[in-house]
């Protein structure tokens, strides 16, 4: 996301058209997590971790070998494909090993690498395109998936798979209708994050007016708000999970239409930015419904669940998009955002009002 000019520039395509390069990764993730998730039921959690980070690994360095925007865009999607099972399997894992009273504690803590992440990763993403060219950030990327492959076979617990594991028994989930609601509830209402995120370098080098050399700093103050966001919102999960989703879906729409008055002014939008960032606190709480409401379908809901989260990925940033091309301003991307955190709000008054009529 933070790369978007240079991709644009570099393969000759404008910058929302650069976007939907962002929607192919997210669309990956989309296809990948349920059906790589259903293949690999029978399989030990620290092997399947291992090999998709390996598969996710080899994505990125063949990104950044890609020729023009078709190639880029197909290996992108290819990337994306293990990301959500990868997860997915990676906080169950966490959740197993948590003390009563901390599952979405213990998620979090596997969702802290993705939100520290932000903090590092992207500004560092953002200057290596500026310095080196978008190809050596996809390249970087690459390298740290084989650590990453190789610190998961280290230290994560070989353990083997759940008692009665099946393809047949995972796709139980589909059978569960909070299962699909709270999915919808993800898949909309975390949209408004990326709609923003997506276009936050050229929106603050157009409306902002802060130079190159500051984007960086921009991106790490969005990461720190994910950062804080996700600890906040895993404990109040813990400690009423339903709402703790609704709180959080309510204040994301608030913080995402405030970036509509804020962008011009620095300081301001710096802010606007941390809290922003703060929405991702969805993250963990909705991780742990889905594993309250799956049954014995943990791995593919718990996959399923990336799944949603990249759907409003690609959502959030086709959108945003759109309404730039629109000529509604770069600065519409808080509009899009907070009228798709008011619809996640609105399908999760549905869904906990179904819960009180049938748990489960």
């Amino acid at each position: 996301m933070g790369l978007l000019p240079e991709v644009a520039r570099d393969i000759g395509v404008t910058i929302p058209q650069a976007g939907h390069v962002i929607s192919s990764y997210a669309i990956g993730v989309v296809v990948g997590a349920p059906v790589l998730a259903v293949l690999t039921a029978g399989w030990r959690q620290r092997s399947l971790l291992v090999a998709l980070m390996l598969f996710f690994a080899f994505g990125n360095f063949a990104s950044a070998l890609a020729p023009g925007y078709g190639s880029l865009a197909l290996l992108r999607l290819m990337a994306g494909l293990p990301h959500g099972t990868y997860f997915g399997v990676a906080a169950l894992v966490a959740a197993s090993l948590a003390p009563p009273g901390k599952r979405a504690q213990a998620v979090a803590q596997v969702m802290l690498g993705l939100t520290a992440a932000t903090v590092v990763g992207v500004p560092l993403a953002a200057w290596l395109g500026q310095a080196f060219g978008w190809r050596a950030a996809f390249a970087l990327v690459g390298a740290i998936g084989l650590l990453a492959a190789l610190l998961a076979w280290r230290w994560i617990p070989d353990r083997p798979p759940a008692h009665g594991a099946s393809a047949l028994r995972e796709l139980g989930a589909l059978a569960r209708p909070q299962v699909w609601i709270t999915l919808g509830v993800g898949a909309i209402g975390f949209g408004g994050l990326f709609a923003v995120f997506s276009y936050v370098k050229p929106t603050m080098l157009a409306v902002t007016g802060v130079g190159e050399a500051t984007i960086p700093w921009a991106l790490a103050v969005l990461g720190l708000g994910m950062v804080a966001g996700n600890l906040v919102g895993a404990r109040l999960a813990d400690r009423a999970l339903m709402p703790a989703i609704g709180g959080i879906l309510l204040w994301s729409a608030v913080v995402l239409g405030l970036f509509c008055l804020t962008a011009p002014y620095a300081p301001l939008a710096f802010a606007n930015l941390f809290l922003i960032g703060t929405s991702v606190a969805l993250a963990p709480a909705l991780q742990v419904r889905l594993m309250d409401v799956a049954g014995d379908a943990q791995a593919l809901a718990a996959a399923l669940n990336h799944s949603a989260f990249n759907f409003a990925n690609a959502l959030g940033a086709w959108l945003g998009g759109v309404a730039i091309a629109g000529g509604l301003g770069w600065t519409s991307t808080g509009w899009v955002g907070a009228l798709l955190a008011l619809g996640g709000l609105g399908l999760f008054t549905l869904t906990a009002r179904s819960a009180r009529l049938a748990p489960g």
